[in-house]
């Protein structure tokens, strides 16, 4: 159920981990809000509307009750899986800085071999020259 995700496999990370990044990507998606706004409504409609029970009457405290326990689930549960996201995005970063490092030295080596071959060359023609001007002369 938690396997691959769309980042990647983290079939190891501990259940919590893999737990806290999909209830994030639920209540993340327009499907959740979309089903969590038609509840409400229909809560608030439902409690206006009843004739004989009303089982949260106007001011809606216990739905407030209810949203507010969920708010304090859910915040912690989204930075956790935040706080997963950014570590993710730090260790790729450094891999990338480290590639681009190694990346960079090879480059210089290539650019001082290149220079190292057109030095030779240049020295070449140099010596064609000067053997050329000594048979000219």
């Amino acid at each position: 159920m938690f396997g691959k995700n769309k980042r990647g496999n983290h079939s190891k990370d501990p259940f919590g981990d893999r737990a806290a990044d999909k209830i994030t990507e639920i209540i993340g998606s327009w499907k959740f809000i979309i089903i969590q706004s038609i509840l409400l409504f229909l809560w608030v409609a439902v409690n206006i509307v009843a004739w004989m029970s009303h089982w949260d009457p106007y001011p809606f405290i216990l739905l407030n009750l209810a949203l507010s326990f969920q708010a304090a689930y859910a915040a912690p549960i989204i930075m956790m899986s935040q706080n997963r996201v950014a570590d993710r995005d730090r260790k790729k970063w450094e891999q990338d800085l480290a590639t681009d490092r190694r990346a960079e030295r090879r480059i210089i080596e290539l650019q001082k071999q290149l220079n190292g071959i057109e030095r030779n060359k240049l020295a070449r023609i140099c010596q064609a020259v000067e053997k050329n001007n000594r048979k000219i002369l």
